[in-house]
């Protein structure tokens, strides 16, 4: 079975996708079209998860990016996926709302393929499947099964970067890197954690080619590869490594291409090259960079005050960031330094520049090493056999309801 893991997964998520849009079209049918989606002429399964931002991204595919200083701008959002949504919805005579749907399905199902395999090659067996139950009901994933979010071709540019990369494709790795730091602000941390990942490679094939080989009865084969040592190396390995670095690891260095071309673009056309961070400081988005900011006086507020209503969407999303953040140390042991600094740089970004902690529970499902981490706690031998079942069961219901309050209009995340 686990040798088809990737193929068992992607099955698994054609079932929650069906599932989920059942869910999704029962209560749209019941909610009706909500005020600005009247253009919506889809299929009612996929207009049904055509909800929250996804406005922006068709706005964007449709008329392309404006700016007005001061006011909401589509310029918060990244280019990758409206680019993908504009090329399918021209494909699909203009209907840009569906082609939002598919572009994500198709995104989703390949980075779900991806870390499937991902997992399977660096966990026992019942830990990677309780990795891949744990990313297709971890309850913020409901924007993979067809929303108009960039939540899926982000997470299949990522993967797919460090899958280039563990392969010595450094080249291509750097071009699909690129693409992810062009697709969300938290892009930077791919190209971090693909430095850093090279350069963690040359210490280990530095380190294994010290180790004696035995050849024989049960040893490796004289041609076979060198063993990844187990454990993360010490970090003055990773510093004695560096001078071996060359050219072609250096490549990876036009995964922040994305990021700069982006700016550029910014700079050139509305004379600000971080516009996109700019305007979140708009009325309406009001999370600009500050102190207020980084110390969460607003969410703090919200519990003082006890306003619950908004209190019950970002609390669970606190407390994914805070359970993240605590499996970072795990992390670390077993993915070593390159994932490890992939993930505490896409963690810091959401948790330091929200106010209130409001969509980083989809930004927590982008640092996948996380979910694997937590497939290895439920997982382990001390643990009981119920109780990564029982965490999935929780998961799957905090999936559906968060699905039902979606298509209702909440902003969930």
């Amino acid at each position: 079975m686990v040798r088809r893991l990737p193929l068992y997964t992607l099955g698994a998520f054609l079932l929650m996708t069906a599932a989920l849009s059942a869910v999704a079209w029962t209560t749209y049918r019941s909610v009706g079209t909500l005020p600005g989606r009247d253009f919506l002429d889809g299929p009612g399964w996929l207009d049904a998860w055509f909800q929250g931002d996804s406005g922006w991204y068709h706005l964007i595919a449709s008329e392309g990016y404006s700016y007005t200083p001061g006011r909401q701008s589509p310029i918060a959002f990244f280019p990758v996926y409206p680019l993908l949504v504009h090329v399918a919805g021209q494909l699909l005579g203009g209907d840009f709302s569906t082609a939002a749907g598919l572009v994500t399905l198709a995104c989703a199902a390949g980075a779900a393929m991806l870390f499937a395999a991902w997992v399977r090659a660096r966990l026992s067996p019942r830990a990677a499947v309780v990795a891949v139950v744990l990313l297709l009901v971890y309850p913020y994933s409901f924007f993979l099964y067809g929303s108009g979010y960039s939540d899926a071709s982000f997470l299949l540019t990522t993967l797919g970067a460090f899958a280039l990369l563990e392969r010595r494709h450094y080249v291509l790795a750097g071009l699909v890197g690129a693409l992810a730091t062009a697709g969300r602000p938290v892009g930077i941390a791919v190209a971090v954690g693909l430095v850093v990942r090279a350069v963690e490679m040359i210490a280990q094939d530095r380190a294994a080619s010290r180790e004696p080989v035995l050849v024989g009865a049960g040893g490796p084969a004289p041609d076979a590869p060198p063993p990844t040592p187990s454990g993360p190396l010490p970090w003055r390995a990773l510093v004695r490594a560096v001078p071996a670095v060359r050219w072609r690891h250096a490549a990876l260095l036009v995964s922040g291409a994305g990021l700069l071309a982006w700016m550029v673009y910014l700079g050139v056309r509305f004379g600000d090259p971080l516009a996109f961070a700019t305007v979140q400081g708009a009325p309406g988005w009001e999370q600009p960079g500050g102190p207020r900011t980084w110390f969460k006086v607003a969410f703090f507020g919200l519990l003082y005050y006890r306003d619950w209503d908004v209190a019950v969407l970002v609390v669970p999303q606190a407390l994914a960031c805070l359970a993240a953040v605590l499996l970072v140390r795990v992390v670390w042991r077993r993915f070593g330094w390159g994932y490890t600094a992939y993930t505490v740089v896409s963690l810091a970004i959401p948790i330091i520049g929200t106010k209130d902690f409001m969509g980083s529970g989809r930004y927590v499902l982008a640092a996948f090493p996380v979910i694997a981490a937590a497939a290895v706690v439920l997982a382990g031998d001390r643990r009981p056999r119920w109780l990564a079942p029982a965490v999935a069961a929780v998961l799957l219901v905090g999936t559906v309801v968060a699905t039902i309050a979606f298509v209702h209009g909440v902003e969930v995340s």
